[in-house]
């Protein structure tokens, strides 16, 4: 049932339906030199020749990811830094440090976002939301991971040299950042029709080496739940795409789905699976908030901006753990946001 609140549109259980026209209409990404070497690696605005990116630490290397990011957006957009009203950031680091460090000179309002490796389908739903509100006529949106200092943040630093197992993913270094309109240009890359905010899902899963596992729940739930609010199927998708499950994690995914009647098996891409090769040793993919980010930027939206793909959802997933919870023995639990996005080539 839909109830109408201004100029949005409740849609079923957790889901809103955009009733205007909201534009991406510029992206950017910067990735790090192993996703450079991927399948991905021509499609990148910039690809760095070393992770460091011209920094002393790590951090400040992922801070200047979202600065170049950002502002390659912006500029892309035919736009100017005052021109964008409210700007939606966050990363994985304590305090969302590469964020504050990185975007504060850019002088726009900040809302800073935390949704783990799913900030990206987060900031652009509230970009989205406040724009279709009328609050803002240009928002913008970014965020990132650093394989370095996610390493540091969450597991060892470096220099300890541990194995991980095959369940792992390998955190990808890369931003990308989005400029979301409500007004129509010649560079539009998409349209943002619907959006599924998703729940904390927790399994007790405690395994913080297999975060795919962790995180499936969250993303077999809010693509569930997106379908049941608008009444669609797997069919009506030329794509449905989770952020960083990785191989274990689809399976995971694919399974859950079963259990609810829906295969969606044949449309799925994972954005952790799709930006290594089997050449690269991530083991089970790619994850991070920089991987469904630069992936989105790179490759769906071109996709969808030569009419290749028609409509697609999008669903970043997070895993909500920290070292402190972790040392405590609590478990994982997941979050994914599902932002319907359609070409326009229609």
């Amino acid at each position: 049932m839909e109830k109408e609140h201004g100029a949005i549109f409740e849609q079923g259980k957790q889901s809103i339906k955009i009733p205007i026209p909201i534009y991406i209409r510029a992206s950017a990404s910067v990735a790090g030199t192993k996703e450079g070497e991927g399948p991905f690696g021509d499609l990148f605005d910039v690809v760095g020749i070393d992770d460091k990116f011209g920094c002393d630490t790590w951090e400040e290397a992922e801070s200047t990811l979202q600065k170049e990011a950002l502002q390659m957006a912006i500029g892309k957009a035919g736009l100017k830094n005052e021109d964008i009203r409210f700007l939606f950031a966050g990363d994985l680091l304590g305090q969302s440090i590469a964020s504050s460090f990185g975007l504060g000179g850019f002088h726009i309002p900040l809302m800073g976002m935390y949704g783990a490796c799913s900030t990206c389908g987060l900031s652009l739903s509230a970009a989205t939301i406040v724009i279709a509100g009328g609050m803002a006529r240009y928002t913008a949106c970014v965020t990132s991971s650093h394989f370095a200092s996610a390493e540091k943040e969450f597991r060892f630093p470096l220099a300890y040299g541990n194995q991980r197992p095959l369940s792992s993913t390998w955190t990808v270094t890369g931003s990308g950042a989005f400029v979301v309109s409500s007004e129509k240009s010649d560079c539009d890359r998409a349209m943002i029709t619907g959006l599924t905010i998703g729940k904390i899902m927790d399994f007790g899963l405690k395994d913080s080496m297999n975060m795919g596992a962790c995180m499936a729940p969250a993303a077999a739930d809010t693509i569930y739940t997106h379908m049941m609010d608008f009444g669609t199927t797997p069919e009506d998708y030329d794509k449905i795409i989770t952020g960083d499950l990785g191989y274990v994690g689809q399976k995971a995914l694919f399974d859950m789905m079963r259990e609810k009647n829906l295969d969606i098996s044949k449309v799925h891409m994972d954005c952790g699976i799709e930006i290594y090769d089997s050449s690269q040793d991530a083991h089970a993919g790619g994850s991070g908030c920089g991987c469904s980010a630069v992936t989105l930027s790179a490759y769906i939206l071109k996709q969808l901006e030569e009419g290749i793909w028609k409509r697609v959802l999008f669903v970043p997933t997070g895993a909500l753990l920290s070292k402190t919870s972790f040392n405590e023995g609590q478990s994982i639990p997941g979050i994914a946001h599902g932002v319907e996005l359609i070409s326009c080539k229609q």
